[in-house]
C-alpha cells in the first residue's frame, strides 16, 4: 500500500482542545470550520490578520500573542501548524508526534501526520476529498459533488423514514435554469410533484420514472383543479409517507396561493417548507431588457394583480392612488383586463403617452415583447394576439430599453 494513502475519518472536536500555530491567511481559512465544530481553540501567534483578530475579540478562539514553546500541545487532540518559520514548524511537528497528537502542516504535508481535506457541505451532508498532493483537484472534485447535491443532478435520496412533509417550491418564471438551487434539489428528492402549468415544465422531464406528477394546471378562465383538491392531494400524499413537492411558477407567495396551501397543511398538522422563487414581476421585465427601477427615472415599483377589472366591486386595488405614483407599475394576470386598467389609470391622471411593454412567456424560448402606450395598449394587445402568461410593465423605464429593443 502506498505511503501516501490516507485513512479518512471525521473528528468530533466539540469541547476538545485544538492548538493552532500561526494566525495568517491559512489559519484564517481553517479556523471557521474548527469554530463551527465547537473546538476549544488555542491560537498561538505573535500577530494575526484582521479577520483572525476579530475571531479572538469575539471570544471564538483564545489567542496568546507569542511564538511556539515546547509543551504547548499538552492536552491537545489536534494541532494545525501554519507559521512561516520552518524550524518552529519542525519542532512543533516533532512534539505532536511524541505526544501522539494528529498534526497538519501547511508548509510540508509530507512531514505531517494528518492532511486537511477539501471540504464542502450541503443540507447536512459533509463532503471531504483527499487527492494526496493535488489540492486543486481535491477542491474541484469537492465542488462538483457539492454542486451536484445542491442542484439535484447528483441524486442522493434519503433512506431513513421521515414524517409527513411538503415543500412549496417557487419554480421561477419558466426558464428551468432560474429555479433556486434548493428548489431543484428538493425536486430531485421528490416522490410526488404537484405542478402548475406556469412552473418550469422542462424540469419534470428529468424526474425518475417512479415520481408521480400531478397536473394542477390552472388554465386561465378554462378547466382548472380546485384549490381544495390541490390542498387535499398535498395532504394525502404527505400522510402516505411520500416526499411531496408543490412546484409553483414564480414565487409561492406572489399571487401564487402559497399561503392558502401552507395554512391547509398547518391545519392538517403537516410541516411545510417554503422555498422562495424568482418572481416574474422582476425577472420577466429584466429578461426583456427593462429595469423596474433606474436612477433618476423610477425610485419605486409596484406589483399589482390585474385579474379583476378596476370597476369590479370585488377589486381591492386603489387604481386612483396607483395612477398618482411616478414609478413603475408591474401587472400580473392582466392581459384580459389591460384595456380597462389602462383607461382607469389615464382617467385618474396617469399620462396617456406613458410607455407600456407587454412581455409574453418571459424567459422562455417563445418570449416576445409588444410595446405600446397607455392610450394604445388595449388595442395593441388584441391586435397582436397576446395571451397569458404575460407581464405588463408601465412607466418611463420601458423607454430606457425601447431603442435597444427596436
Amino acid at each position: 500500500m502506498s505511503a501516501n494513502f490516507a485513512y479518512p475519518v471525521g473528528l468530533r472536536l466539540s469541547g476538545r482542545r485544538v492548538v493552532v500555530l500561526g494566525a495568517g491567511q491559512v489559519a484564517q481559512r481553517r479556523l471557521p470550520a474548527l469554530i463551527a465544530a465547537g473546538a476549544d481553540i488555542l491560537l498561538i501567534s505573535p500577530s494575526a490578520t484582521a479577520s483572525v483578530e476579530a475571531m479572538a475579540e469575539a471570544g471564538e478562539v483564545r489567542w496568546e500573542r507569542r511564538r511556539y514553546r515546547e509543551g504547548d500541545f499538552e492536552g491537545a487532540w489536534y494541532v494545525l501548524i501554519t507559521t512561516d518559520d520552518p524550524e518552529a514548524n519542525a519542532a512543533a511537528s516533532a512534539e505532536a508526534d511524541a505526544r501522539r497528537v494528529w498534526c497538519v502542516r501547511s508548509d510540508d504535508a509530507e512531514a505531517a501526520s494528518a492532511w486537511t481535506p477539501a471540504t464542502g457541505r450541503s443540507e447536512g451532508v459533509t463532503v471531504a476529498v483527499l487527492t494526496g498532493q493535488d489540492p486543486r483537484r481535491s477542491a474541484a472534485v469537492r465542488d462538483a459533488v457539492v454542486e451536484g447535491l445542491r442542484d439535484g443532478t447528483l441524486a442522493a435520496p434519503r433512506h431513513r423514514t421521515r414524517g409527513p412533509h411538503v415543500a412549496l417550491v417557487g419554480g421561477g418564471p419558466g426558464d428551468p435554469d432560474l429555479i433556486t438551487v434548493r428548489g431543484r434539489r428538493l425536486l430531485a428528492e421528490a416522490d410526488v410533484v404537484v405542478a402548475d402549468r406556469l412552473g418550469p415544465r422542462d424540469l419534470l422531464d428529468e424526474l425518475p420514472p417512479h415520481v408521480e406528477v400531478i397536473d394542477a394546471a390552472k388554465i386561465p378562465y378554462g378547466r382548472f383543479m380546485a384549490q381544495e383538491a390541490i390542498n387535499n392531494a398535498l395532504i394525502e400524499h404527505a400522510k402516505a409517507g411520500k416526499s411531496v413537492v408543490r412546484l409553483k411558477g414564480g414565487d409561492p407567495f406572489v399571487f401564487g396561493r402559497g399561503m392558502e396551501e401552507a395554512e391547509a397543511l398547518a391545519e392538517a398538522g403537516i410541516p411545510c417548507t417554503v422555498v422562495p422563487g424568482i418572481s416574474s414581476s422582476i425577472s420577466v421585465p429584466g429578461a426583456a431588457g427593462i429595469p423596474v427601477t433606474h436612477r433618476g427615472v423610477a425610485h419605486e415599483f409596484t406589483v399589482v394583480s390585474g385579474h379583476v377589472a378596476p370597476n369590479d366591486p370585488s377589486s381591492l386595488v386603489d387604481w386612483a392612488a396607483l395612477a398618482r405614483l411616478r414609478g413603475t407599475l408591474v401587472l400580473l394576470m392582466a392581459v384580459e383586463k389591460i384595456g380597462a386598467i389602462a383607461a382607469a389609470l389615464v382617467a385618474h391622471g396617469r399620462a396617456a403617452d406613458t410607455p407600456v411593454a407587454v412581455v409574453q412567456e418571459g424567459t422562455t424560448p417563445t418570449q416576445r415583447r409588444v410595446d405600446a402606450t397607455l392610450a394604445t395598449v388595449g388595442e395593441k394587445v388584441a391586435a397582436e394576439g397576446v395571451r397569458p402568461p404575460a407581464v405588463v410593465v408601465i412607466g418611463d423605464v420601458v423607454a430606457l430599453s425601447a431603442r435597444d429593443h427596436g
